[in-house]
């Protein structure tokens, strides 16, 4: 193919991705009533499911602290176009996780022609694994990440004079942040897998330095979360849990290249 037939080719595959993401944002800007007041608001209602779920753990774990009852935050909107702004943004964000899998898949059959046949084997099961992750991460980022961020922040109070007031910009934007950088953090599997075929990262590297990584992890988590330990170790553990079947991963890669690497050179020296 020609430069200009691979960019047909291309065109059409965005063509479709982007026309996947419109169709699911249609259809949630039109469920205004559950994407919304269900979806988008639930981790500012106490009787959200993670809430829900924390005040069953606290019963059981004997720790009142966990148990979240109030919520000390309105949602206002102080800007003319804010409410019908956040419909559109929201519907948006929630086309593009629904679309996601497709909209990958679109992408990676336009790349993959170009790949070698064991560059192929090498990345086969990729749309599943990428669309799997991100799907997960999209699910912790909503269940976990924000409604602990929404608690830490809507009772963080320089004084007490002071009275949360959110506009509903602020509000979406946070949880959309949240919700998509988990979904791309979960990635971290898929991005170490390729980095250790390109050579850029090595199983030693990563051993090396988890005990940095694993500090920051429980840093980030201690920040963003309520002060006590079992909200840090909900938020932290399965980013760590990441981390470490990012190095199996890598050492996976390196003891196959490794075995390849001997038979290639058994073929060349069979009497050795």
């Amino acid at each position: 193919m020609s430069f200009i037939d691979h960019l047909e080719e291309l065109r059409w595959h965005l063509v479709r991705s982007v026309a996947s993401v419109l169709v699911f944002s249609v259809a949630a800007f039109v469920s205004k009533g559950f994407i919304f007041g269900v979806l988008i608001l639930g981790p500012s209602k106490t009787d959200f499911w993670s809430y829900r779920m924390l005040c069953k753990l606290s019963e059981i774990v004997k720790i009142d602290a966990l148990c979240i009852n109030e919520l000390p935050f309105i949602i206002q909107s102080r800007q003319l176009t804010g409410q019908f702004t956040m419909h559109i943004t929201s519907s948006l964000v929630v086309g593009l996780i629904c679309a996601f899998p497709y909209a990958f898949w679109e992408i990676w059959r336009f790349v993959a022609p170009g790949l070698y046949s064991h560059e192929r084997n090498l990345t086969r099961g990729a749309t599943f694994f990428v669309s799997f992750l991100f799907m997960i991460g999209v699910l912790f980022g909503y269940f976990i990440v924000t409604p602990v961020s929404v608690y830490f922040l809507a009772n963080y109070q320089l004084d007490p004079s002071i009275l949360n007031e959110f506009d509903i910009i602020s509000y979406v934007s946070t949880v959309v942040t949240l919700v998509l950088s988990s979904g791309l953090i979960f990635q971290l599997p898929i991005v170490m897998y390729f980095l250790t075929k390109a050579g850029i990262v090595t199983p030693e590297f990563l051993i090396t330095y988890r005990r940095h990584a694993i500090v920051v992890i429980f840093i980030v988590g201690a920040v963003i979360t309520p002060p006590d330990p079992f909200s840090q170790m909900l938020v932290s553990l399965p980013i760590v849990g990441l981390y470490e079947v990012s190095i199996y991963i890598s050492k996976r890669i390196k003891r196959r290249e490794a075995r390849e690497e001997a038979k290639e050179a058994l073929k060349r020296n069979p009497k050795s």
